[in-house]
């Protein structure tokens, strides 16, 4: 077997250091997306084995609350919360996570440095999310437990570089020697065997996920996704903070606002307030900001996390007993 780590139970669970971690059984989480991670998802996720994650970066503080208790009703097993340290309001969003007792947190879109310590002395497992070799050494130096490093192909917000999942995996496996999760174009398990076998120990699955009954994201959005072919999406606003959206008439308004010498600020006021929960949320395809990854081109169907979660499960294990059988 290429890959670290053994299968257990006759084949019905995974060991390896990610699994041990979280105290999962298999290495499959659920990306902490905003508008659609809510702690159904969470909780559906992580009842079928994988790690569920409750995305914090759209929610207010007492709305953060009311989804971690909710996902601790709904489930035993363990969870965690994605959380921007962008957020304007973190500090309230960490002494939430600490109160309620959160077990393991994801943090993205800032300075590891700035909270991993509080969040570990409080017991709390912490991973980090990077888009390149650079900074994922500089979660190893700054205490994180683990990493997520996400390719380009991820939907939502992206790393500049661009590094695509199949180059950054092997670049960060060479970095760094802590736990190792990939993002970034994982949507079956046939894809999951061959992004561990470059060096990643376990997966971390969005747009999949977005697809489902237990999705806090608006319905004509999950269609929208379904209904999505090859090159229907783009990463795109990135004199701002690049995001992979689908084509539609708000992406038409940013294309050309580009080709006629937008600056940052005016990019800035056309972008405005609440366009991902206008599109995402509220389902409105033309207007809304439409953030998904580029294999919403291979998603057929909205079914539920539980059976994704399976037959991602399933696919993975035929693909070791056989790589090159398709």
């Amino acid at each position: 077997m290429l890959f670290e780590g053994k299968f257990t139970e006759g084949q019905q669970a995974f060991d390896n250091r990610i699994t041990q971690l979280f105290g999962i059984r298999y290495p499959i989480i659920q990306a902490g997306m905003i508008w659609a991670s809510g702690w159904q998802l969470a909780a559906a996720v992580s009842n079928a084995g994988g790690l569920g994650i409750i995305g914090a970066g759209s929610m207010y503080p007492d709305v953060l609350r009311e989804h971690i208790q909710k996902c601790k009703q709904a489930t035993d097993k363990p969870f965690a919360v994605n959380l921007p340290l962008l957020y304007p309001d973190i500090d309230k969003h960490i002494a939430i996570i600490l109160e309620e007792k959160v077990p393991i947190v994801f943090t993205s879109a800032g300075n590891p440095k700035t909270w991993t310590g509080k969040l570990k002395e409080n017991g709390i497992t912490v991973v980090h999310v990077v888009s390149s070799a650079k900074f994922a050494r500089k979660c190893e130096e700054a205490g994180v437990d683990a990493v997520v490093a996400e390719g380009f192909e991820a939907g939502g917000h992206n790393g500049r570089e661009e590094t695509t999942t199949l180059c950054l995996i092997p670049a960060v496996r060479e970095a760094i020697s802590i736990p190792l999760i990939a993002a970034g174009g994982i949507g079956s398990g046939r894809t999951m065997y061959s992004i561990m076998a470059l060096g990643a120990e376990a997966v971390q699955v969005g747009s999949r996920f977005v697809c489902t009954p237990e999705a806090s994201s608006h319905m004509a959005f999950k269609e929208a996704v379904v209904a999505a072919g090859e090159g229907d999406t783009v990463l795109t606003l990135k004199e701002l903070t690049p995001v992979r959206l689908i084509k539609n008439d708000f992406y038409k308004k940013v294309i050309a606002a580009e080709e006629a010498g937008a600056d940052k600020t005016a990019l800035e006021l056309l972008l405005g307030r609440g366009r991902a929960k206008k599109g995402m949320f509220e389902g409105d395809l033309q207007e809304g900001e439409l953030e998904i990854g580029q294999v919403s081109s291979m998603i057929k169907d909205i079914k539920p996390a539980a059976e994704i979660v399976q037959e991602m499960w399933a696919d993975f294990k035929k693909t070791a007993q056989n790589p090159f059988l398709y």
